[in-house]
């Protein structure tokens, strides 16, 4: 087992997205650290969220960084772009169910609601209640579980693709 996979073993190696028809693949060699209030010390591999996120080449146990402030990267399954887990999580339900009236369920998941979207009642983004972004990649199941549910996807970040 490499170092990488030991440091995140409380991540899923595989994240599938039925909605998109893809799966996000663990990729050893990489890390980010998330949360960064200045600009990351110097080899950063990549940035994301402006600037918020720094994806590193290498192993974490010598990133200056929280735990709880590390996770993996992923790529998707054919091989493409880099991928970071923000921990949020989107949840829709069908059309005719508020996710108000779901909060119940959502907290008996384990997650709690973040923001409703305005323009989509039916609609979130949650976050696990421990706050971990291992937590809410491995609580999605449950998730699909509740009545009503069409779509359970995490919110991954990755590097504007340019056409």
């Amino acid at each position: 087992m490499s170092p990488t996979t030991d440091s995140f073993g409380k991540f899923p190696p595989e994240i599938p997205v039925p909605s998109n028809q893809t799966t996000y693949t663990l990729k050893p060699g990489f890390y980010a650290v998330h949360g960064l209030e200045s600009p990351p010390k110097a080899g950063a591999f990549q940035l994301l969220n402006d600037g918020t996120i720094a994806i590193y080449e290498g192993e974490p146990g010598g990133a200056a960084a929280a735990p709880d402030r590390l996770s993996p990267v992923y790529t998707l399954a054919n091989g493409g772009s880099l991928a970071v887990p923000t921990g949020l999580i989107f949840l829709r339900l069908a059309e005719e169910i508020p996710v108000a009236e779901r909060r119940e369920a959502v907290g008996a998941a384990g997650y709690h609601v973040v923001e409703i979207l305005s323009y989509a009642p039916n609609a979130a983004w949650l976050r696990a209640q421990s706050g971990s972004i291992a937590d809410a990649l491995k609580g999605t199941k449950e998730l699909e579980k509740i009545p009503g549910v069409e779509n359970v996807e995490p919110q991954m970040l990755m590097v504007a693709a340019r056409r």
